[in-house]
């Protein structure tokens, strides 16, 4: 299976209030989590990621994927397109808080090579790694790494998506925050 990702322009970041099945993406890496009460599900797929948390009656997916995916609106808490800097908080019921900075940067070549080139070499000796085939224009594929910190309160999660045929960097730091 051919495992390349759309365009950067494409992307969107979403939030929902709610889970999502997990047919509507092609995963390529998962790691689940369970701590202090709340669990989570942090997958790695073709466009991005997605972070399905919950704890008691709340369940909040957080979504970076295509733009043109076909995703539901039910239960949609936030929806921006990846372009630029982004800071969201969001106070869910339970005193539960979300709050995420996420980026689209585009950077000159050399600085695009050396960044993917130490995710790859951190993403190996931590967090979730996958490496995407290339899209055939370059002869490296893209790569996608994720980190996730837990407290018994909160969790931490730093995604990083990188598009050589682009010289973008797409970031993401998201907050899971008990009361």
């Amino acid at each position: 299976m051919l495992s390349v990702r759309p365009k950067v322009a494409e992307l969107a970041f979403r939030l929902y209030g709610r889970s999502l099945h997990p047919e509507l993406f092609q995963v390529h890496k998962t790691r689940t989590i369970e701590r202090g009460g709340y669990t989570a599900q942090v997958n790695i797929t073709s466009a991005g990621h997605v972070v399905t948390w919950r704890y008691g009656g709340v369940t909040l997916t957080e979504v970076a994927a295509s733009s043109q995916h076909p995703l539901p609106r039910k239960r949609r808490l936030m929806s921006h397109p990846l372009r630029g800097e982004r800071n969201c908080r969001i106070d869910c019921r339970g005193g539960i808080t979300y709050q995420t900075s996420f980026q689209l940067e585009p950077v000159s070549p050399e600085v695009f090579w050396t960044f993917q080139e130490e995710l790859a070499i951190d993403g190996q000796r931590r967090g979730l790694l996958h490496v995407f085939d290339a899209s055939g224009r370059m002869a490296l594929g893209a790569l996608s790494y994720i980190h996730v910190e837990t407290r018994s309160r909160s969790m931490l999660v730093q995604a990083f998506h990188t598009f050589p045929d682009d010289y973008a960097i797409v970031k993401s730091q998201s907050l899971f925050e008990l009361p």
